[in-house]
């Protein structure tokens, strides 16, 4: 196994700096609506997360905070975290403008516990999150460490499969286990693919097995697992609309999961 390079960090937040620029300004992340009032929560999450009104919510690796802003404007206690100095400058700016009381922080996930000491009800994630950490068991432990007694874990995350594939879906292109990072360089981005932006990322393939084990180590009990065939977002090639806010893959139908679901309870 390759080692992971030691200025990793540093790597994936210079990538994450460069897409916050472009997400902002598109179309992809419809910042107009957003101002407006629309949330940005897709229905899987908020079936699991249930009524969060006077909530604690921790948000891991929240981009710049729409989905964090989101879980305010339902009356949740927001905290979001992400690596990226310009996502969280731009997360505190829209918090200003809307008026909301979230709090964002800007760091890495495995430093959370030594830059915020505090539990949630709930600790939270989303949607292309665990690829940029290498370690799930060290992830596993912040979110056990950052968990009142007797509050839950949510992730909803694009399941391992996608990620096999190569980026037009025409061939098995990585290992379905974590054996090696991935070195990349990516011109533009999912939200806009002809951005003139060019940069380098690592990303790690993390199988089902290695996201439950890692919780399970930390004494957290799976209370649900969903699977589902669709994505709740456009950000892959080739796909087909096949209801509201729900994409397929139009060369391989439904016949291969695109996104799961595991809620945990400490």
């Amino acid at each position: 196994m390759k080692k992971t390079p030691s200025n990793y960090i540093e790597i994936n937040r210079a990538s994450w700096n460069a897409r916050t620029a472009v997400h902002i300004d598109s179309d992809f992340y419809d910042m107009p609506s957003f101002l407006s009032g629309k949330s940005t929560l897709k229905d899987i999450e908020l079936e699991l997360l249930g009524d969060v009104e006077g909530k604690e919510i921790l948000h891991l690796q929240c981009h710049f905070g729409q989905d964090t802003l989101s879980l305010a404007r339902m009356g949740a206690k927001c905290t979001g975290v992400d690596l990226s100095d310009s996502a969280i400058t731009k997360a505190t700016e829209l918090n200003e403008t809307l008026e909301l009381d979230v709090n964002f922080i800007c760091c890495d996930v495995y430093r959370l516990p030594e830059e915020h000491n505090r539990q949630y009800d709930i600790v939270f994630t989303s949607y292309g999150t665990i690829g940029w950490l290498p370690d799930l068991d060290k992830w596993a432990s912040v979110i056990k460490h950052t968990l009142k007694p007797g509050g839950r874990f949510l992730i909803v995350e694009f399941h391992p499969v996608i990620w096999m594939f190569d980026n037009d879906f025409t061939k098995v292109a990585y290992n379905y286990f974590n054996t090696d990072p991935i070195i990349e360089t990516e011109t533009g981005t999912y939200a806009d693919k002809t951005a003139a932006i060019k940069q380098e990322y690592i990303t790690w393939n993390h199988p089902l097995s290695d996201v439950f084990t890692a919780l399970r180590n930390q004494g957290l009990h799976i209370q649900t697992f969903k699977e589902f065939d669709y994505s709740p977002y456009d950000c892959f090639a080739g796909t087909k609309k096949i209801g509201d806010s729900q994409y397929i893959i139009e060369k391989l139908g439904k016949h291969i999961p695109m996104t799961y679901a595991i809620v945990a309870s400490n």
